[in-house]
């Protein structure tokens, strides 16, 4: 365990940030399964509805910093091109 009180400081922020930025990606994770899920089925309208709203909790993701601009795209472009497929 850190001694100085600003080493304590980080690892109590760090901690904090890294939970906040799991419960994040849990949501992410969460809404891509639910967009696979509706391809899967093969209800189209329900995939699309899904994917709008992934596409959503990943920007949001995106804006608060836990994915890369480019990681996000990648993942929504993924996304909608499998939507696209259905037919």
């Amino acid at each position: 365990m850190a001694n100085i009180k600003s080493a304590k400081k980080r690892i109590l922020v760090s901690n904090a940030n890294a939970e906040r930025n799991k419960a994040i990606k849990s949501g992410v994770k969460t809404s891509v399964k639910k967009v696979m899920s509706a391809i899967e089925s093969g209800d189209k309208e329900a995939a699309a509805a899904a994917l709008v709203e992934a596409t959503a909790t990943i920007d949001k993701a995106t804006s608060k910093g836990v994915y890369h601009k480019n990681t996000s795209s990648r993942k929504v472009s993924r996304l909608s091109q499998a939507v696209n497929k259905m037919a």
